[in-house]
């Protein structure tokens, strides 16, 4: 569609069904969206030039529910995604560069696809990652060519709602609607994404924010077998029973703490490599048990804590996923704490080490607990460090908890977010 025909359509309300299933039925989501979507197609022609045919496509954010640091050893996880998301205006052009202008930045990404090989200099830059996906494209026989995008995204940056994970879908599922007809699936998009942050980017990270960013909804994921993890919905209803989700920005931006992530990867895998296997999921928790005393000497004490939390939490998300199966949602919540607990005390993730006067999690952490406790749940988010927090609170302590929470990190601090039941998708 032409781009005024689409600004007239999405300003008269022809989208509306569609925000009201990605974001949320209410008039200020609605129009807050329409203006959104307006302006981001506004900008793209100012960039690229008017009169052109264009598609606008959507990738949301992600929380973690259960399962913190697991899936890069092969664990499993319960994730979700969430109504913040990044959207894209685009437009297939002609040669073989790929450009892109993101609200909020002054620099265009531009990647010439003529090359598909690494490029050291691009490692840690956002280019890299769409070199990445192109080449994950090409790989595995699917189509690829050059468009010209802007994006707009209100996934909180360095926040642990995987804005890079939603930037990465968000670049697969351009290219598997404008070039490949939409046969790519969801999980293998997060595959693709993945690969990309691996192997290109630069950053070890596992396959969870791809997956849940990609396929959508409540989902669990085990990844037992990472080329092919097993992906199952799990019939989370939070509205229901009078729960919201809150995610509060403790304003410490974690998006220069790759060693601080690597590091529990890489423990992680140490200790498996003691027992002659490559991630954790391949040792027995009673084996490793048994020679705790020989694996401190080997990989040194926070690698052995960091294992515990690894088994332990396994354990947690299958029991989770049971709870919410048969509708025990106090219990669900009780596992959530004491996930938010191994976090802290075994993972040793909620502040950095190199930075230990920067406390913003464990303030949050401390803070919810004495408001939710008996009552809901709280725990760090996503990759821990630094970032956010998420709660799960009654609808009867929302007003008192938010306005702690801002009062301690600021006005702008929480979200009362909602579970998105869709993935990466092409929205016109």
């Amino acid at each position: 569609m032409k781009a005024p025909s689409l600004v007239e359509k999405i300003r008269s309300g022809g989208l509306d069904s569609t925000f009201t299933s990605l974001y949320w039925p209410d008039s200020e989501t609605i129009s807050r969206q329409r203006a959104r979507y307006a302006d981001a197609i506004e900008n793209f022609e100012r960039f690229y030039g008017r009169g052109r045919d264009i598609s606008i496509y959507s990738a949301p954010g992600r929380v973690e529910l259960c399962g913190n640091h697991t899936d890069h050893n092969n664990g499993v996880v319960m994730a979700a995604a969430v109504n913040l998301d990044i959207i894209a205006v685009v437009s297939k052009s002609e040669g073989s560069v790929i450009r892109l202008r993101s609200h909020g930045f002054q620099r265009e990404d531009v990647v010439d696809i003529t090359s598909l090989a690494l490029d050291e200099d691009e490692l840690g830059r956002s280019q890299a990652m769409i070199r990445g996906i192109v080449a994950a494209f090409a790989e595995r026989g699917g189509g690829y060519g050059a468009f010209d995008a802007y994006t707009a995204s209100d996934v909180l940056k360095g926040s642990g709602l995987s804005s890079s994970a939603a930037f990465e879908v968000c670049a697969g599922t351009i290219l598997n609607g404008e070039y490949n007809g939409g046969r790519f699936d969801g999980v293998t998009l997060g595959i693709i994404g993945q690969y990309a942050e691996n192997k290109f980017f630069g950053k070890p990270c596992g396959l969870m924010d791809q997956t849940t960013c990609s396929v959508g909804g409540v989902i669990s994921i085990d990844f037992e077998d990472p080329s092919s993890p097993v992906v199952e919905s799990v019939p989370l209803d939070l509205s229901s029973k009078g729960i919201y989700l809150v995610v509060t920005d403790t304003k410490s931006d974690h998006s220069d703490l790759t060693d601080e992530y690597a590091a529990i990867r890489n423990e992680m895998e140490s200790v498996a490599a003691f027992f002659g296997k490559k991630c954790l999921r391949d040792v027995g928790y009673d084996d490793f048990k048994a020679r705790i005393a020989e694996v401190r000497d080997k990989t040194g004490d926070r690698a052995v804590v960091r294992a515990v939390h690894f088994f332990e939490e396994c354990r947690r998300v299958r029991e989770a996923i049971e709870a919410v199966r048969r509708g025990d949602t106090e219990r669900w919540l009780e596992l959530i704490v004491e996930c938010g607990h191994s976090s802290c005390e075994f993972n040793q993730n909620a502040y950095a080490v190199k930075s230990p006067q920067n406390q913003g999690i464990p303030i949050g952490l401390a803070i919810s607990q004495s408001i939710l406790r008996g009552r809901g749940a709280w725990r760090l988010q996503g990759g821990g460090f630094a970032g956010t927090i998420q709660a799960f609170v009654p609808k009867d302590l929302l007003d008192e908890y938010c306005k702690t929470l801002r009062g301690v990190f600021g006005d702008d601090a929480c979200h009362v977010l909602q579970i998105r039941n869709t993935g990466g998708v092409r929205v016109a």
